[in-house]
This record gives structure tokens, sequence and C-alpha cells, in this order.
């Protein structure tokens, strides 16, 4: 039983190293669909605003987001009353129909166990070691060299597939990890610009601009 486990532990590694590869991916789009879903509630809120940002196509999701949390900024310090400021007080609803994307607990658990789990994998190296050592060890007397041998191969091989598994899995990690981070930060900004909007946004900002146009209209003709 011992030598079977030790003659599969270098395969098991391979094998959780492209399990973990592609759980990196799955994060990968999973940001992605996020930044996507911020931008495009962000430019429904803002599209009412005469000088907003224009970005050009290509400009990251991220940048896009700073963008549009600049443009509510400008509209939150004018005066209350501001055509710009009932705009946004009107568009206010938009902010609260999907705040799914703005739920980061799940994707941020999930992250941190993909880059914990990277240090497991030289450990994983070292424990098919010595199940490889213990296999050449417990074998009896009358066992060949050559068997002896293939236990120390799997040892070997076992402790380069941890290591290079770890490297190439922190090389990966580092390549997604300020994309992922800038993520929780652009999640960071928006809830405080959203809570920053309801809360300075007072009734001033919620005269119907309508209603206001009509009324001097109305007392002329009396």
């Amino acid at each position: 039983m011992l030598e079977l486990i030790s003659s599969y532990s270098t395969v098991a590694i391979v094998v959780a190293a492209l399990a973990h590869l592609l759980f990196f991916f799955v994060l990968a789009l999973w940001a992605r669909g996020d930044r996507k879903k911020i931008v495009q509630t962000l430019q429904r809120f803002t599209d009412s605003l005469p000088n907003r940002s224009r970005m050009d196509y290509d400009a990251h999701p991220s940048d896009q987001i700073e963008a549009c949390l600049a443009d509510i900024h400008d509209v939150l310090v004018e005066p209350s009353g501001s055509p710009h400021r009932v705009a946004l007080s009107q568009r206010m609803r938009i902010l609260d129909e999907r705040r799914d994307y703005l739920h980061s607990l799940r994707f941020e658990t999930a992250w941190n166990v993909a880059r914990t789990m990277i240090e497991a994998y030289p450990l994983a190296g070292v424990l098919g070691t010595i199940l490889a050592i213990g296999a050449a060890l417990a074998s009896d007397d009358q066992a060949s060299v050559g068997v002896i041998v293939t236990r120390f191969g799997d040892a070997i091989w076992s402790t380069f597939a941890g290591l290079a598994a770890a490297i190439t899995l922190m090389l990966i990690n580092s390549f997604f990890e300020p994309g992922f981070a800038k993520l929780s930060e652009n999640r960071l900004h928006v809830r405080e610009t959203a809570s920053k909007a309801k809360r300075e946004l007072g009734p001033a900002d919620r005269v119907d601009p309508n209603a206001m146009s009509t009324t001097p209209a109305t007392e002329a003709t009396t």
C-alpha cells in the first residue's frame, strides 16, 4: 500500500497543480465579470452628466470605474439643487438595483485559498519523498537494488514536482494578484461613493425639474 501511494505521489502533485492553475483562470473570469457589471452600473448612473469622462474603448475597466467615481464626486461638490445633483438623485435607484457585484467575501475567500495553497506544494513534495523513503525501507531484505533505486527516484521526482508547481503557481499569482487587489479596491471605492451620494443628496436634490419649470408658467397665467 505504501509503495502504491508513493508511486502516484508525483502524479497527484501534477494533477493538483493543473487544477490549481485552472482555478486561477476561473478567478480571472470571475473578476472580469464583476468589473464589467460595476462599469455598466456606474455608466448608467452617470449617463445624464454632460461632462462625463470619456475614455478609449480599450481602457482598463478599473480605470473606467475610477473615472466614473471621479465624475460623481465632481457633482457632489456642486451646490444643492443643481441640475446635475437632481439628475443623480433621480438615478439613485440604479445603485440599488443590483448590488451582488459588491459582495466581495466569496471572491476574496476563493482568492485567499488559491494563494495560500501554493505553499502546500513543497510540503506535498516532502511528504512524497518521505513516503518513497519509507516504502524503500519497508521493503523486505530480499528486495532488489533496482526496487530501492526506484523508490528513491520517486522521492526525487516528488520533491521536484512540488517545488516546480509552487514556483509556477507563484509566477501565475504574481500576474493575477494586482488585478484582484485592484478589484477589491474598486469595490471599496464604489461602496464609499454610493454611501456619500445617498448621504449628501438631500431633499433639495430630489425636486422634479419638470415641476420646477412649470411652476412659474402656472403663476404667470394666474
